[in-house]
């Protein structure tokens, strides 16, 4: 066996396999696509359609405070760097 007759085999494995997997791919895109149909059709996906409810009302927190927070956990972040590096 030559060379040349087995890089031809190994091109031709290699264009087959690649097109099985993108058929492969292609009759798992349309079958994925049809069930989202069906799903639609059948009323099934109304929990997506309903806005999610939610339990407290948000939160606001101040600019202000926020940055404190922020502030401090900076200075203690520093803090120890310089009390174990220094």
């Amino acid at each position: 066996m030559t060379i040349a007759v087995m890089l031809e085999q190994s091109g031709v494995l290699t264009l087959l396999g690649m097109g099985i997997v993108f058929g492969f791919l292609a009759i798992m895109i349309i079958c994925i696509d049809t069930l989202g149909k069906v799903i639609h059709a059948f009323g099934l996906d109304e929990d997506v359609r309903q806005a999610p409810v939610s339990a407290a009302p948000p939160v606001m927190v101040s600019r202000t405070s926020n940055d404190a927070v922020i502030t401090a956990v900076i200075t203690a972040a520093v803090t120890e760097y310089r009390k174990t590096y220094s």
